[in-house]
């Protein structure tokens, strides 16, 4: 396993239903890492690079009200040993607590914290973990509940790139976490125990390089198939690039789908071009996505093709807004003749009544 555990600390948020009042209990002082431990620590960190809805910032430099402590602040006093790993996980409890009274949300579950090293990258994560209930059977067929934590559904989160924080500390981009839940308070309170602030915006990013993948192929005048190609390569680097949890590098795509120093050199075409583009940034794969293929779906059809189709196998009449379609699937070919078929056989039987 590449996932190395340097400490994990975990406490658990309640609210009184009656008062509202918000409860903290403190978890052991102490958690052995275990093999459950890492696997646990393990599918967490798979979960949460899968989520596509993640947003990136840094810390707001707003200096803290009086003698509140701001969440940097702690995390500053751990990484110089000030502090140890408990004693930090305990004040981010407290921190989360105080925000979480401010405001009325049933937002309540573990609190793990977590830092751990993977692939060479040393991160901090916090996150608010839900529980569910699940239910057994024992051999008098006896039926119990229990509850788990239900990582699935695993909405409030973030993570701390300390190599990147440490490095660039004027940086936009080395604490992500995830976004797209109905509700903008509920992130925000999230964002304020953190006391961090939006930075680098992914999307945009992301469709500044697909524009400047489509220009590419343009400016050079390449063929249908070429350029299909070029935009494969795209989507399999940034896929791997996603799957590893590691940034997309202009100058690593330059290898990727043109040789450098040639006419086809896609970083240098970027830096003549001056696209507002960071050199490296994390990407939006869904974004990356819709550039080999085109989809869409609504009241009862749904459609996608390679988008080198179109124009050939696939022609759109933007004047009666209707899609003709070549070479049409031989799976669908079936469905449709049967279903043709059918449709005959019951004109028949009707003529015959």
């Amino acid at each position: 396993m590449s996932l190395i555990i340097s400490n994990i600390a975990l406490h658990y948020l309640s609210k009184k239903e009656e008062t509202g009042e918000v409860l903290l209990r403190l978890g052991p002082e102490s958690v052995d890492v275990t093999h459950k431990i890492e696997n646990f620590v393990d599918a967490l960190h798979g979960i949460y690079n899968s989520k596509g809805s993640k947003a990136y910032g840094h810390f707001a430099t707003i200096p803290a009200e009086g003698d509140k402590a701001r969440f940097v602040d702690i995390m500053e006093s751990y990484l110089s040993d000030a502090q140890s790993f408990y004693d930090f996980s305990c004040q981010a409890g407290n921190l989360l607590k105080n925000e979480l009274e401010k405001y009325e949300l049933a937002e309540t579950g573990y609190l793990v914290v977590c830092h751990y090293e993977y692939m060479g990258g040393r991160y901090l994560l916090a996150a608010i973990i839900p529980i569910s209930e699940h239910y057994s059977v024992d051999g008098e067929l006896n039926i119990s509940a229990d509850q788990h934590l239900d990582t699935s559904r695993l909405q409030l989160a973030a993570r701390i790139d300390l190599f990147d924080y440490q490095q660039n500390a004027n940086g936009n981009k080395y604490i992500s976490f995830i976004k797209g839940r109905a509700g903008r308070k509920v992130s925000d309170f999230f964002l304020e125990f953190l006391g961090c602030e939006e930075g680098l915006d992914a999307k945009e990013q992301t469709q500044t390089l697909v524009q400047a993948v489509e220009d590419f192929v343009a400016v050079n005048q390449l063929d249908a198939q070429e350029k299909q190609k070029t935009r494969k390569e795209l989507l399999s680097y940034c896929k791997e690039q996603k799957e590893s949890a590691q940034d997309v590098s202009i100058k690593e795509l330059g290898h990727v789908i043109g040789e450098e120093g040639s006419e086809q050199d896609f970083y240098k075409f970027c830096q003549d071009q001056s696209y507002p583009i960071e050199e490296s940034f994390p990407h939006d794969q869904a974004v990356v996505n819709k550039i080999t293929k085109y989809s869409g779906f609504g009241a009862g059809i749904s459609l996608s093709f390679e988008r080198s189709h179109f124009g050939q196998d696939v022609i759109y009449n933007a004047a009666n807004e209707s899609i003709t379609i070549y070479k049409v699937p031989p799976n669908l070919k079936e469905q449709l003749l049967s279903l043709l078929q059918a449709q005959d056989k019951q004109e028949q039987q009707n003529e015959e009544f």
